[in-house]
């Protein structure tokens, strides 16, 4: 695949060549399933700007994560409407799962995720999916479109049963009823922070391997401010932070995106933050591994090394 001539954290060609590179970025400047806010189609090239200001150590792993190497791919041809824009963004993701990169992808607005949910569903066999957020996005379709952003996860539901719903903060009555009906697994925010709910029965129970999405708006404002449909009371960043690594510690995580920032020129908090999340949640990726056992932590690319499990039935 073509890279981009934007490359996450500007390391050097050295790490950031196609053939040798691990992990697999995908950008995919795409606003147009969105409801309120604009800017998130300026949203990737906004957080890989602002990830050339990062540090390439991570102090949390005393390594720096970016020896596995890290490409940036060109984003995709996305055509002229929401339904063209979702097969575009199949497309290039099952190209990267069959190149056996690690896939990870940044937006753009959260319709953007089902074309790569969708192409890793495919290459697994088998998916789960992790959504951080403030909204539910349970909506069979909002103002007049089955694909728009606030209908991700009934799309998603609609491929999967095995979903679990983390940090949400904000639905309609109808999305709530649903809910409470089929005995979904949506947790609160004020469930997660009361202790309300046995996190890790809940991560136990669903199948690997994961795909894990996350919407910027499950932060607080005092992390990332800049997006489409903010809501207050979100996670600060070591709490986000410490959930995030519950989960690559527990399950095994098949790849993730990161969606909805929203590019803001006077608002570079919000870029460097959202950089820092990928980054620093590709460290988890690794550590998770080399925990494990599967793989020791890598001085140079050396081309895929996270070997997903295949299901029984695809083998």
């Amino acid at each position: 695949m073509e890279r981009y001539n934007r490359q996450f954290l500007e390391p050097g060609e050295r790490f950031t060549a196609f053939a040798t590179a691990a992990a697999a970025l995908l950008p995919v400047p795409y606003e147009g399933a969105v409801s309120w806010g604009r800017g998130t189609a300026g949203g990737p090239d906004a957080l890989l700007e602002a990830s050339a200001h990062l540090e390439e150590y991570d102090e949390t792993l005393g390594v720096e994560p970016h020896r596995m190497g890290i490409v940036t791919v060109a984003p995709p041809d996305l055509g002229p409407d929401p339904a063209a824009v979702e097969q575009a963004v199949f497309a290039a993701a099952a190209e990267l799962a069959a190149a056996g990169k690690f896939p990870v992808l940044v937006g753009g607005d959260h319709s953007v995720s089902l074309g790569c949910f969708r192409a890793l569903q495919r290459h697994h066999g088998r998916l789960s999916v992790i959504q951080l957020d403030a909204h539910a996005d349970l909506r069979e379709d909002y103002e007049g479109s089955r694909l728009s952003h606030a209908c991700i996860m009934a799309r998603i539901r609609e491929l999967t049963g095995d979903v679990l719903q983390l940090g949400i903060r904000s639905l309609s009555a109808a999305e709530a009823e649903r809910i409470a009906r089929e005995g979904w697994p949506v947790v609160t925010m004020a469930s997660l922070r009361s202790g309300d709910v046995d996190l890790e029965d809940r991560l136990a129970r669903l199948p690997d391997p994961v795909y894990l999405t996350v919407d910027v708006d499950a932060f607080d404002w005092s992390v990332i401010r800049s997006t489409g449909t903010p809501e207050p009371g979100g996670f600060l960043w070591d709490e986000g932070i410490a959930l995030l690594q519950r989960i690559f510690r527990t399950k095994s995580v098949a790849g993730f995106d990161v969606v909805e920032l929203s590019a803001e020129p006077e608002d570079r908090n919000s870029a460097f933050a959202a950089a820092k999340l990928v980054y620093r949640m590709l460290g988890m990726k690794l550590a998770s591994e080399v925990a494990r056992g599967t793989i020791g932590w890598p001085r140079n690319p050396e081309g895929p090394l996270f070997q997903m499990s295949v299901p029984p039935h695809r083998q």
